[in-house]
């Protein structure tokens, strides 16, 4: 089973900057698809970033322009690099990997944004 492990989380200020970072213990982590979801309380799960195998990105609306996905193969690790950030990107964010048909997730990140 792939674990994926989250790292960088934690507390910015309105217009700061973070760094995530999502390692997996597949080696086929080249192969796959990768991608960044948060979760606010009280809402729903929402797609924020993802880039393919070939290292393609895409990015929700809300977050273009601010946000950052890329992928070092050799570190089996995917990134988001988050600046300008908002109070309103406070969440809980979970990192996955496309296996086939299915997502792996990892356990999660707490980004919070506040002055």
């Amino acid at each position: 089973q792939v674990q994926l492990v989250e790292s960088g989380g934690g507390l910015a200020q309105p217009g700061g900057s973070l760094r995530l970072s999502c390692a997996a213990s597949t080696s086929i982590f080249s192969l796959c698809a990768m991608g960044w979801y948060r979760q606010a309380p009280g809402k729903e799960r929402e797609l924020v970033a993802s880039i393919t195998s070939g290292g393609k990105p895409n990015y929700a609306d809300f977050v273009k322009g601010r946000f950052t996905i890329s992928r070092d193969n050799a570190k089996k690790t995917v990134y988001l690099q988050m600046n300008s950030l908002k109070p309103e990107d406070t969440a809980v964010y979970y990192c996955t990997i496309e296996l086939g048909a299915s997502l792996g997730w990892g356990q999660g990140t707490q980004v919070t944004v506040s002055s």
